[in-house]
């Protein structure tokens, strides 16, 4: 059986990948700061959605609901900082260079968590970093 996170995984980056392709497609017919206020228009509708689904029971946790609102926050700048990198670049190079932001990720939960990287894992991303480095340099 298929663990369940690696089923919500598969999803998450076919979904990445579509979200990041139909942003190219936006950027091609409006300007990025109006294709952001629109895909929140999309975003809330999903936020609208969970809420029914879930019989409009939320959490309520202060630490919580602070970096849930810290999340939005960052996301819909990334978003808007990738709508105008779309804008004026190609989405092979715009895609694959955020694709670095995993690192980040990664390197904040080590230090911050305290979660380990296995010598397999450190592997894996320099890997990475040099499967990035050499598509952004095939141009």
């Amino acid at each position: 059986m298929i663990d369940s996170w690696l089923i919500y995984t598969a999803i998450s980056c076919l979904l990445y990948g579509l979200w990041g392709f139909f942003s190219k497609v936006t950027t091609n017919y409006i300007e990025p700061e109006s294709a952001l206020v629109y895909q929140a228009i999309g975003a809330m509708l999903v936020g609208l959605f969970v809420l029914c689904r879930s019989g409009f029971n939320l959490q309520a946790n202060n630490l919580g609901i602070f970096y849930a609102i810290l999340v939005g926050f960052v996301a819909t700048f990334a978003s808007l900082f990738f709508l105008l990198a779309l804008s004026k670049g190609k989405v092979a190079m715009v895609v694959t260079l955020t694709g670095l932001y995993p690192l980040i990720s990664i390197i904040l939960a080590f230090f911050i968590l305290k979660e380990p990287i296995s010598i397999r894992q450190g592997v894996s991303i320099l890997l990475a970093l040099a499967a990035i480095a050499l598509f952004s340099w095939s141009e």
